[in-house]
Parts: structure tokens; sequence; C-alpha cells
């Protein structure tokens, strides 16, 4: 053969009868993992569907599901299964600074192998940092959840003060002081913003006389 490529691991030998040996390194794990269209889930190479349009568009799909909702034109935002539905439902982190270095940028840059080795460990520096972000998303929404649950079943206890005997009575009308306390706090917030609101716009009323 004129060609012979040794079959041990990476880093791997590249033999030519006329030129040096080389040495290439071939990353075991890079590969190119495509996000679902409708979905928003991984897809991995050699899985999925890819749809063209005609005007060249692609679309990828992980599932066949995922496919035929695309062609009965449903919307992903209204299906509670998608990435769609829980960003627009507050149910995952959106709105972050992390993200902000996903987005495309059409401004050619000349191969630089230092500047390559920065920008890879920055991503998996800014990849850690975004799962902490996650799981500290996660963790104050389940207790807002929670929260939030604690709080009806002690509206409704609150509402029968009077059936209630011993230290649940007690409870009970702490508990109705503080959401008197709250709501005080809660409408006078309200008046604040109002008149932040009002003066914002009589000014803005006022520049244009002026203009």
């Amino acid at each position: 053969a004129r060609h012979s490529v040794c079959a041990l691991a990476p880093p791997c030998r590249v033999l030519h009868p006329r030129r040096p040996a080389v040495f290439r390194t071939v990353p075991r794990d890079a590969m190119r993992i495509e996000k679902c269209w409708f979905c928003s889930s991984s897809i991995y190479p050699g899985h999925g569907i890819m749809f063209v349009r005609n005007d060249c568009k692609t679309f990828r799909f992980c599932r066949p599901k995922c496919h035929k909702h695309f062609k009965m034109k449903h919307n992903p935002r209204r299906l509670k299964w998608t990435k769609a539905y829980r960003r627009a439902h507050g149910k995952e982190m959106v709105l972050d600074s992390t993200y902000n270095f996903e987005k495309k940028r059409h401004a050619p840059v000349r191969y630089n192998r230092n500047l390559m080795v920065k920008t890879v460990q920055a991503m998996q520096k800014v990849m850690r940092i975004r799962q902490v972000r996650k799981e500290r998303f996660e963790k104050q929404r389940l207790a807002m959840q929670l929260k939030k649950r604690q709080t009806s079943a002690q509206k409704e206890a609150s509402k029968g003060i009077d059936l209630l005997e011993g230290p649940n009575k007690v409870k009970a009308l702490q508990f109705q002081k503080t959401l008197a306390e709250t709501a005080k706090t809660r409408s006078k917030r309200k008046v604040k913003l109002e008149k932040v609101a009002a003066a914002s716009s009589s000014g803005a009323g006022a520049m244009e006389t002026e203009e």
C-alpha cells in the first residue's frame, strides 16, 4: 500500500514514502451535536431526521413525533414537553450573560492557535458556570412552588380560625397578620410605581411640547 496508517490510539503516525512523518492529534470526543428544531433536544451523529425546504433551509428533528408536529404546523410554545414552552413559562433559565457567547458572529477571524486554545478553555469555563446557575435557578423555582403550596394551605386555615383550637389557632392568627402586612407593602409599591409612571409620562409630554 502506498499509504500506511498505524493502528495505535491517537495521536497516530501517518507515513508517506516521500514526505517526513507527521503526527496528528484526533480527539475522540469531538462530534457535532445538533439541536431539534421543534423540542430543542440533542441529536447525535447518525440519528434524527433532516428536512430540507424548497428555499434550502434545513430543519433537524430528533424523532418522528417532532417531524409530524412540524408538518401539521403546530406551535412548539403550546406543547408542554418542548423547551420553547418551558422557557416561555419561566421553567428554565433564559436571561443570563452566558448565553451571549453562543451568538453567531459573521465577522471572519484569522486562524490563530493560541486564540483557538483560549477559546476552547473559555467555552468549558462558561459551560461550568452555566450549569451551576441552572441548578441554582431550579432550586429557587422549586422553593417558590413549595412556598406557594404552603401559603394556599395556610390561607385556607386562616379563613376558618374560629373552627381551630390550640396551637393551630395561634399559627393561623400569626399567618393572618403576616398576610395583612404583605398586602400593605404590595399596595404601597403599587402606589409608588403609579407615581413614577405618571411622572415619567408627564415629563415626556413636557419634552414634546418644548420640541
